[in-house]
């Protein structure tokens, strides 16, 4: 049986692939909060030589103009310290000399191996774009991660300042959630992988509730970060200052 011309172009629209700027907006798009967030955070993190060590931390993030700020709350030695990141400004804050130092977002936040840019939430499209092949195509294929039906396919960034200049990013192909991303210094070394475990649906959005972090370049060292309880109340615009770091140190 031969079939008609028109059957085999729906047949073939049916089964293509993606284009992977499509997926980077519904990624966003099922990820995007239209209200602030309240999160306390726990890092567990393993050292082959140090060991187990654990931190916790308070996250507040307000979405309209991408501003967050971290407050450390554990160990008893980093309390009080933190994070502030407004518009284009990244301020690591020390308790002890109440002074405040300006950071890139590719800093490790507290010595673990998560970075102040894995914390924002900044467009995905608008920093990234496809990465093509030798013949121009975009490098995307369905596949499967453990059992799960994903979307595989890679991106380079088009600005610069990015915490990661390429990524493979593994999405759930029902519902458009990472799952998995392995993160690339721009010449192509694996820097590192990161796993996405649990989420947390809230109306039709997703946050993530916990997610693995291994470090590609010392081998053993990984974090596990954990969102213990989140709310979504109105954060009062004075958190996102320096004056309220300050305060809370008196």
């Amino acid at each position: 049986m031969r079939w008609p011309l028109v059957s085999l172009l729906i047949i073939s629209e049916l089964f293509a692939l993606p284009k992977i700027n499509s997926l980077l907006e519904e990624i966003d798009k099922v990820q995007k909060l239209s209200s602030d967030v309240t999160a306390k955070m726990r890092f567990i993190q393993e050292r082959p030589v140090q060991g187990r060590r654990v931190i916790e931390m308070q996250y507040y993030r307000r979405d309209k103009d991408d501003a967050f700020l971290l407050i450390m709350l554990d160990p008893p030695v980093e309390r009080g310290n933190g994070y502030l990141k407004v518009n284009d400004n990244f301020w690591l804050y020390r308790r002890n000399t109440r002074t405040f130092q300006h950071i890139n977002r590719d800093e490790n936040i507290s010595g673990t191996d998560i970075k102040g840019g894995d914390l924002e939430r900044r467009k995905t499209d608008e920093l990234y774009q496809a990465e093509l092949d030798d013949k121009g195509k975009e490098k995307i294929i369905e596949t499967k991660l453990g059992k799960i039906s994903v979307y595989k396919f890679s991106i380079v960034a088009k600005v610069e300042d990015v915490t990661y200049p390429r990524q493979t990013i593994y999405v759930k192909t029902s519902n458009k959630l990472i799952l998995k991303t392995e993160s690339y210094t721009k010449s192509g070394t694996l820097m590192l992988t990161q796993y996405f475990t649990k989420y947390a649906k809230v109306k039709d959005r997703y946050i993530v509730k916990q997610a693995i972090n291994i470090d590609e370049f010392e081998k053993g060292n990984k974090t596990m970060w954990v969102i213990i309880d989140f709310s979504f109340d109105k954060i009062n615009d004075d958190y996102f200052t320096k004056g309220y770091l300050e305060n809370l140190s008196q």
